[in-house]
């Protein structure tokens, strides 16, 4: 049973300062490529820019709650080689 994954007022206002569209941050967020796991549970995916053609990683901060996943906040890099982990 999937848990519903709820996008915070701060995640939203990241979002679209960051130029990231709500449907790409809960598409992340729902079935990411990778999730890595700390404090809080970073899930990711790797994007292209529809326009430029460019690949980033669009990172989703969830905070795993007893009810739902809140998405604290989210942001896009180009740094996938960083971030990326290979298994």
């Amino acid at each position: 049973m999937s848990r519903p994954v709820v996008l915070s007022d701060h995640a939203k206002a990241e979002a679209e300062r960051r130029h990231i569209s709500e449907s790409t941050v809960m598409q992340v967020a729902a079935a990411p490529e990778q999730r890595v796991r700390a404090d809080r549970e970073v899930r990711q995916s790797r994007i292209a820019d529809p326009v430029s053609g460019t690949l980033y990683l669009v990172r989703a901060i969830v905070d795993l709650q007893a009810n739902s996943d809140t998405i604290v906040t989210v942001y896009r890099t180009s740094k996938v080689r960083k971030y990326w982990r290979d298994r």
